[in-house]
């Protein structure tokens, strides 16, 4: 289950990181900072898997 959950973090990251960089392009702040919260949210489940990890060894 855990790596599911990180495979998903990952994949938030990078659409975020997609959406903002078309945001960006077209010049759409809207979208650009509805990328960057896509990659937080990426990477603050990132962290708490990785946590988890740290804890389980």
């Amino acid at each position: 289950m855990a790596e599911k959950k990180k495979t998903r973090a990952k994949m938030e990251q990078a659409k975020g990181k997609a959406k903002e960089t078309a945001g960006r392009a077209v010049g759409n702040e809207r979208l650009t900072a509805e990328g960057r919260a896509e990659q937080a949210k990426g990477d603050a489940r990132q962290a708490k898997e990785k946590t988890k990890d740290v804890f389980k060894h």
